[in-house]
């Protein structure tokens, strides 16, 4: 058995906030308070580490026959092996990127090939538009027919009756995200999943919002594919994308005629960031490092089960404080429902961008707007302000959010 770091003690979270050298920073005479991890967490020194000791001892191309363009290919594959632990997959089912729309992007166009005109693709309103106008411009450019899936406002769910229904036997893609990068929901992947493969159609998962928060199972899940990025779980900007084998070799991907045929290099164009892809492979190791003994994936299974705990806490005490706050208006499910530790509000009668500037002179740092969650912010009401946006990391602490929220409670239209 796995013994976790206990990491709801003060003392594991400082060893925990020690690794990472941005808590150093000050603003105004305050030290930097982070709750912009939604849109991309910090990153501790051992991925720093690693980057640098690529870039400066191994750089090279792949493939060729002298040392350090073994050493990069060794990395690379060690990569593909971390990243495998992280989501549950096999290393030959592992594909990098710029980041995941562009990801999504190369796998929709090859996937479209395979279509008819008529064809149809879901998709849900509470998805990031990465993961909504891919398909949207797919369905322009061959004929496709998209459905939006809505979700209740007042509850920040999606509709699963709705889903159900907009599933048919013409439908070939579900694309669902499993987290709510403006609401926090966590969506019910597993049902989606089973009601695409139910008419025969397949289920991509955006997990970008949900892997620093939940670790992935693409087995649990039922995805087919499931993509996901490095820099909002401590690591540089990289996207990753998973897929079934079989599924990746059977796509008719865009390619030029040297470059590989078979999973997983097949969805990769071109020269990878070797440092990027590395630095994901050291914050898969990072995450892991927070739990002792046993295999990769049994310490993460343990360090994010740890780290659950007290990141639910802090969301109790972020959302309770921000209801009882007059003027505020809080989105998205409540505690207890299945949600991560990201919180949207308005500050009645204050523009979301003055909300952040206000605390950010306070040291606090928040984000604004609509986070590409578009559909979300327009249909709470807010397409023309936004909403202010934070999410806790695995560096956040209690006495964060008490200044959060003091500095919430100092604004004044």
């Amino acid at each position: 058995m796995t013994t976790p770091l206990a990491v709801t003690t003060a003392a594991s979270l400082d060893a925990i906030r020690a690794q990472f050298p941005a808590l150093a920073r000050r603003q105004n005479g305050q030290p930097v308070a982070y709750f912009d991890g939604p849109g991309g967490t910090q990153v501790p020194q051992p991925v720093v580490d690693a980057v640098s000791d690529y870039l400066l001892h191994h750089n090279a191309n792949t493939h060729w026959a002298y040392p350090t363009s073994a050493e990069t290919d060794a990395r690379l594959e060690a990569a593909r092996g971390a990243l495998a632990d992280f989501v549950g997959g096999r290393p030959s089912e592992i594909a990098f990127g710029a980041n995941m729309t562009t990801l999504t992007l190369h796998l929709g166009r090859a996937l479209g090939r395979g279509w008819a005109e008529g064809d149809e693709i879901v998709v849900t309103e509470l998805d990031h538009h990465a993961n909504v106008d891919t398909w949207r411009q797919l369905a322009r450019e061959r004929g496709f027919v998209v459905k939006a899936v809505p979700f209740r406002v007042e509850t920040g769910q999606l509709d699963m009756a709705a889903l159900a229904t907009a599933i048919g036997s013409k439908t070939r893609l579900v694309a669902i995200g499993a987290a709510s990068n403006a609401l926090g929901t966590i969506n019910d992947v597993r049902r989606a999943a089973l009601l695409a493969h139910e008419a025969g159609a397949l289920a991509f998962v955006d997990a970008v919002h949900y892997a620093p928060h939940a670790l992935v199972d693409v087995e649990a899940l039922g995805a087919d594919f499931l993509a996901c990025s490095a820099y909002k779980f401590y690591g540089p900007h990289v996207g990753v994308l998973w897929g079934r084998e079989a599924l990746i070799d059977a796509l008719d991907l865009p390619r030029l005629v040297p470059a590989p045929s078979t999973s997983p290099e097949n969805l990769e164009t071109g020269t990878q960031n070797h440092e990027g892809i590395v630095g994901a492979a050291a914050a898969v190791e990072f995450l892991a490092s927070l739990a002792e003994g046993g295999a990769r994936r049994a310490r993460l299974q343990a360090a994010f089960a740890s780290l659950h705990v007290r990141s639910q806490e802090l969301l109790e005490q972020l959302w309770s404080g921000l209801r009882a706050t007059s003027g505020v208006t809080v989105y998205g499910p409540p505690p207890g429902q299945p949600r991560t530790p990201t919180v949207s509000f308005v500050v009645q009668g204050v523009p979301s961008e003055r909300v952040a500037r206000t605390l950010a002179e306070q040291a606090v740092f928040v984000s604004h707007g609509d986070f590409y969650a578009t559909t979300v912010v327009e249909r709470l009401g807010h397409a023309e302000d936004g909403v202010v946006r934070a999410g806790c990391a695995c560096y956040t602490t209690a006495d964060e959010v008490d200044r959060l929220l003091a500095g919430v409670r100092g604004i004044r239209p």
